[in-house]
């Protein structure tokens, strides 16, 4: 069995085809244990960091950091058993000095494969029969100069012969000599005047020049053939002559004033799926705005009760109640359509989403079954579920499932919004900013703590009355949050 292991990119679930090597944790010679991270990689869900599959050494990363890799490619080689030496093949690195004495051979006077003294085929030499190979190194004769060579190379006359005279060669032709380049001129401005030459301009030109006062022989014609046009006239007679032209600065709008952001990992499948979404289910949003006094007064409460004193308690907490409670009392609006079958699946859990903004986009990760966890238990999951998506290392299960999410857009002192339903869910509840405002309270007007909420919805399964009663719950709830419980149980 071999000691050098492939490690693959395993398959992270949810139908993930392909991850971003986000960082790795390791460099090659590392010694790792088993189960220990090697590498964070962040895929269309999350960014999750990925344990080793065997302890070893470090012997090879094949992918770069910042690279996406399909799922069952090799991302990095460990060697298992690094106790045992090193590895077949493993020898010395010959140095820079050792490689710089090695000399090579010429190819110049190499002998040709198949001749006398040359190789022959499986690497034995061709020799003649009753001769051994050749053992002493060929020397090449040195280079004589060019006048002894071509004084060798003239054939010679036998006796009593005229002398053979060699041919004479041409003298070299003369280095062309380029002239000398003439800068021209700069091109001097159109001149404002005309010198000499008639200035061409139809008759009614003419008139008008003379009308207006202007002498056609200091315009610059703009017409065929340099002629004087109406438009000239007009524009030498409203512009007085002192007046030098504008200049005009000319803003540069090239690619070195732009930014490209590569679409890949949790961004591009919040793109997908927001597109997926929003043509495919009818989306309705409904408005409603809310007197939150008393729920921020039953916050207070809470953090004074020995059971929440060691927890973050927001307003989230008692806005997600209250649409666990509404849910009981509307069941249809947990539900989610069913195009294979045609159905309308109607679920008997919630699992709570939460949308959270982190580095690398939105995601909505989710409570499981929120509606049986008691107050303590839901602030809890809360707190948990925000902190790890802040942190990036949210895993895919705890994306995956959503019936029915909240957007917190208040915490960006934003009043409501339009939201858009993740795919698979048919409501999604946008929750305001918490202002205070006068508001008519037992028939006055005074400054109370006022939120609006936007409920969207899929409306092939939500009609307008039942978001509406839905909706029109959640505020009743977050009136008085104290007296609803009572009134509900």
């Amino acid at each position: 069995m071999s000691r050098i292991k492939e490690f693959n990119l395993p398959d992270l679930g949810e139908g993930l085809t392909e991850g971003e090597i986000l960082a790795w944790l390791v460099k090659v010679g590392d010694t790792i244990e088993l189960n220990q991270p090697i590498v964070e990689v962040e895929t269309a869900k999350a960014a999750v960091e990925i344990p080793a599959k065997w302890g070893g050494v470090v012997s090879r990363i094949y992918v770069e950091a910042g690279t996406t890799v399909e799922v069952g490619a090799p991302i990095v080689a460990i060697d298992t058993d690094p106790s045992a030496g090193p590895l077949p093949g493993d020898g010395p690195v010959p140095s820079a000095e050792s490689l710089a004495a090695v000399e090579i051979a010429p190819a110049e006077g190499a002998v040709e494969p198949g001749l006398i003294g040359g190789p022959a085929p499986g690497g034995r030499t061709a020799v003649l029969v009753g001769y051994g190979p050749k053992s002493t190194t060929a020397k090449r004769r040195p280079r004589t100069s060019s006048a002894s060579a071509t004084a060798a190379s003239a054939p010679t006359a036998p006796p009593g012969a005229a002398p053979v005279v060699p041919p004479v060669a041409p003298p070299p032709p003369a280095p062309v000599v380029p002239a000398p380049v003439v800068p021209a001129p700069a091109a001097s401005p159109v001149p404002a005047a005309r010198t000499s030459g008639p200035v061409l301009a139809k008759p009614p030109v003419r008139k008008l020049a003379r009308d207006l006062g202007v002498d056609l022989a200091t315009i610059t014609g703009s017409g065929p053939l340099g002629s004087v046009t109406r438009d000239d006239v007009q524009q030498a007679a409203a512009a007085p002559a002192s007046v030098a032209a504008p200049v005009v600065t000319t803003a540069s709008f090239d690619t070195s004033r732009e930014q490209r952001i590569p679409v890949k990992g949790v961004r591009k499948l919040t793109a997908e799926n927001m597109v997926a979404s929003a043509f495919t289910a009818p989306h309705v949003t409904e408005f409603l705005t809310v007197d939150v006094t008393r729920t921020m007064k039953t916050i207070e409460k809470l953090k004074e009760r020995r059971d929440f004193r060691d927890v973050r308690i927001s307003p989230l907490l008692l806005v997600a109640k209250a649409v666990l409670l509404a849910v009981e009392r509307h069941p249809m609006v947990n539900s989610s359509w069913s195009a294979a079958t045609n159905e309308i699946v109607v679920k008997d859990y919630v699992n709570l989403g939460i949308a959270a903004a982190t580095e690398r986009g939105l995601i909505v990760p989710n409570v499981k079954d929120a509606g049986r966890l008691s107050l303590r238990e839901l602030a809890e999951a809360l707190n948990t579920l925000v902190q790890v998506a802040k942190s990036g290392k949210t895993p895919p299960s705890d994306m995956a499932g959503g019936t029915l999410s909240i957007t917190n857009v208040g915490v960006f002192g934003v009043d409501t919004g339009t939201p858009i339903l993740p795919p698979g869910e048919s409501a999604i509840l946008a929750f305001g900013a918490i202002r205070p405002m006068p508001w008519v309270h037992k028939y006055k007007i005074k400054i109370r703590q006022v939120t609006t909420l936007g409920l969207s919805f899929d409306h092939r399964i939500i009609d307008g009355e039942l978001g509406s009663k839905f909706l029109r719950d959640i505020g009743d709830f977050l009136t008085d949050p104290e007296g609803t419980l009572l009134a509900w149980a």
